[in-house]
C-alpha cells in the first residue's frame, strides 16, 4: 500500500499549514508507515492518508511524486 505522509521538518515548532510537506512510503500498513518514518527522520507526523486507485493515478501525475525508500 502507498502512503501519503504529511508532516513539518522541525518538530520543536508549533505546526502551521505553510510550513507541512508530504512524502510517499510504501508499507504493509500505516503503523509501519508510522515506524519508518519516525525511525528514519526527526519529521513531525501530522497524517497518514493511504492512497490507491484514482487518487494514486492523480498523484503519481505530479513531478514531485517520488516514493521515499529508507535503508536500514
Amino acid at each position: 500500500m502507498i502512503y501519503k505522509v504529511y508532516y513539518q521538518e522541525d518538530n520543536k515548532r508549533n505546526p502551521k499549514r505553510e510550513d507541512t510537506h508530504s512524502l510517499y512510503l510504501e508499507a504493509p500498513t500505516e503503523v509501519e508507515a508510522r515506524a519508518q518514518v519516525e525511525a528514519h527522520t526527526d519529521h513531525n507526523i501530522e497524517f497518514i492518508e493511504a492512497i490507491e486507485g484514482n487518487d494514486l493515478a492523480y498523484e503519481q501525475q505530479n513531478p514531485n511524486y517520488k516514493l521515499t525508500e529508507f535503508t536500514e
